[in-house]
Formats: structure tokens, sequence, C-alpha cells
């Protein structure tokens, strides 16, 4: 998760400074540069292509796409750590879905946790000018998509190889941001090109490895490693495009964290009961 968490930081930041190109152009260089790790891969070790829960497969792929646009456009409207932070919030959502598909059940101390990761949501909102409504909202909806990957990864388990998972999450994207960008092509320019498809390379170690880590582990007990991310990202976010974070927003941003790791920390003691 450290590892992912990682790659993830590097490639937010490198979507912030393409922040010129289309949503779908972006998820196309994402998704191909992904998948010339990943079709090889499966091709060297005889994995079957197709996996063996194409259904569900196929689900994580188009629900990870979804959330992957919405998380893209939010970031145009975003400060790039403040985005990062409210996609965060998705534990809640898995949690609230997890009650229905899996038959988890929710403590009232995690409900108390959610609540606090909420209002840092509300506080950053409120708090920083930076932050605007249709960025917000997009963050949010992004963090719901993703709290529903979390529950379909869980299901599919270890049943499937987990390169089998990125490679149908980053091929169906690959087709469909594919058609939807040549209303909105725009050409790279030099080292654009090498960033475009190094969004790949960095996304594939990052999905890879959160998707090893949710299929070897619980998810709350290694869901707090991925937060990280968060700390990696508004360093590189104010050192590299001047983004400012007033105390307030640095609190919120602490309440956000600070909620979902009780959260899990008051599911772990549950379990262990």
């Amino acid at each position: 998760m450290i590892l992912s968490a990682l790659s993830f930081a590097l490639l937010n930041v490198l979507i912030k400074y393409l922040n010129h190109f289309n949503v779908f152009q972006i998820i196309f260089f994402r998704s191909i540069g992904t998948l010339i790790f990943t079709i090889p891969f499966i091709l060297k070790y005889k994995i079957p292509f197709f996996g063996n829960q194409k259904i569900l497969l196929a689900t994580r792929a188009l629900i990870g796409f979804t959330a992957m646009g919405l998380f893209f456009a939010s970031i145009k409207f975003l400060p790039v750590g403040s985005a990062v932070s409210i996609r965060y919030v998705s534990p809640i959502f898995a949690s609230f879905f997890a009650i229905f598909l899996l038959n988890e059940r929710v403590k009232f101390s995690q409900w108390i946790c959610f609540f606090v990761a909420f209002f840092g949501v509300v506080l950053l909102k409120g708090f920083s000018s930076e932050m605007t409504n249709i960025g917000l909202m997009l963050a949010i909806l992004s963090a719901i998509f993703t709290g529903l990957v979390f529950i379909v990864i869980r299901k599919i388990g270890t049943n499937d190889h987990p390169v089998i998972v990125v490679n149908y999450f980053m091929l169906f994207s690959a087709i469909i941001g594919g058609v939807l960008m040549l209303q909105c092509w725009i050409i790279p320019k030099g080292i654009e090109w090498v960033i475009l498809l190094s969004l790949g390379v960095f996304g594939y170690f990052g999905q890879v490895y959160m998707t090893k880590a949710v299929q070897q582990s619980e998810i709350n007990a290694i869901a707090p490693l991925k937060y990280i991310e968060v700390v990696f990202t508004i360093i590189i976010g104010v050192i590299y495009f001047d983004e400012t974070y007033t105390t307030i927003s640095v609190f919120a941003i602490i309440l956000i964290l600070s909620g979902l790791y009780f959260n899990t920390l008051f599911k772990s003691q549950n379990k262990t009961r």
C-alpha cells in the first residue's frame, strides 16, 4: 500500500500538470501506458486473459472508469491535495455499501469517525477559497464510485490474478476513453508525450500493489497506509504548483484522515475481539 500510495501521488501531480488536456485523453494514455505492462505479463505467464469472474471483472472495470474520470476532472477545479483528500472519504461509502452487499456491520464508533471525516470535508470547502462547488461534487462522486470499487474487488477476492483485474480496468478505460476523446483531441507537444505515457507506468504500479493489498488483507487493515498518498501529493503540489493551504485547510484534511484512520482502527479492534 505504501508503494501504491507513492505511485498514485506521482500520478496525481502529473495529471495536474496536464490540466489543459481533456479528461478522456488523459484516461486513454493512462490506460495505454498500463496495458503495455499488463498484456505482456499475462501472455508470458499464460494467465487466462479473460479471467474467471468475467461479470465481476467487467463491473469493476466500468465502475473504476467512472471513478477515475470523475477524480481526474475534479483535479482541474481543486488543489490536487484537496481533491485527493476528499476522494479518500471513499471508505465511508465502502462501509455503507458493505452493509448491504457484504453483510458487514458498522459500529457506532465508526459512524462517529465518519462524521468527523465528513465534517473535515465541510470545513475544507467552507474555508478554502480555491474549493469550487463543481470540484467538490466531482470529488465526492468519485469517492462514492471508488467505494464501490473496493466492494467489487473484495467480491472478486483471490479467484483472479491482480494483473487480470487491472487489465480489465485499463482495457475498458482505453476503449471508452479512446472513443470519447476523439471529439476533443489535443496534439501533445514534446515532453508531453513522455508525461502522458508515464501516467500508465505510475498507474500500473499503483493499481497492482493496491489490488494485491486488498486481495490479501482486510480492507480496514491496510487502508490507513493508503492515506500517505495525501501527504506525498500535498508536499509535491506546494513545491511544484505553488498551491497554498491555510491552517484551517490543513486542519480539515487532518480531520478527514483522522476520522478514516480511527474508523479502520476501531473496526480492526472489533474483529479481534
